[in-house]
């Protein structure tokens, strides 16, 4: 792994980010979220537990929690939209801002990068996430796992969003923060960027490259970027 000053840009043509943890700071949402919702339904939900759910989808978290507590009163669906529902309040109230990602994606656009969304969270919370941050305009593309067999790890989501673009995968960058995320776009043929934003326990073995923030130094790469259209 090298890091963002070597970055070759030349041959990308897109540049995708993944959303919770990259396009805002959502990992303590989501905890507090679902620690609502399934302690209200008689979840005993713990931290150990809870790191396990960290990389599924909603779908998957809410099966998760059944199988360990069943619950009698609601359907599967009902609860994961009340998770939802409460993640998108908290997202509209709370400070969850990535520091600079707003000029880091303005940049990427005036070199004429297509860019691109890939996420494991429901379709209904990218709204509020891309309106939260003021990038919605931005976007080329916007994909949920929700609308796949399988969320991440499985490269689905990534693959479908680079035919989306018309972008064939090995000219797509992905931005992740997690390892099941960066897993699912080295399996679907793209450059792999983890983004730490300062988490050193962050697992980025995988990933071509990494960057700390979208401030500083690390991103001085994107005034030498080329474009090969």
């Amino acid at each position: 792994m090298t890091n963002t000053n070597s970055i070759d840009m030349t041959c990308r043509k897109a540049v995708i980010f993944d959303m919770d943890g990259v396009i805002v700071d959502s990992e303590k949402l989501w905890k507090q979220a679902e620690y609502e919702v399934f302690t209200s339904l008689g979840v005993k939900v713990t931290d150990e537990d809870s790191k396990i759910t960290q990389s599924m989808t909603t779908s998957e978290v809410t099966e998760f929690w059944y199988d360990k507590f069943p619950w009698d009163n609601k359907d599967f669906h009902t609860v994961e939209q009340m998770v939802v529902s409460r993640v998108i309040d908290l997202i509209e109230t709370q400070d969850c801002h990535i520091n600079g990602i707003k000029p880091f994606i303005e940049r990427l656009k005036d070199k004429n990068y297509k860019i691109a969304l890939a996420t494991n969270s429901p379709s209904r919370i990218i709204p509020a996430v891309l309106k939260k941050a003021g990038i919605i305009h931005l976007f080329d593309t916007l994909s949920s796992a929700e609308f796949e067999d399988k969320g991440k790890p499985d490269p689905a989501i990534y693959c479908n969003t680079a035919k989306k673009l018309n972008i064939k995968p090995e000219n797509c960058l992905v931005i992740e923060d997690s390892y099941s995320g960066m897993l699912a776009a080295k399996n679907a043929g793209m450059t792999t960027v983890a983004f730490t934003n300062g988490n050193k326990e962050i697992d980025f073995d995988i990933a071509d490259y990494r960057i700390d923030n979208f401030e500083t130094h690390e991103i001085e790469f994107l005034s030498e970027l080329g474009l090969k259209a």
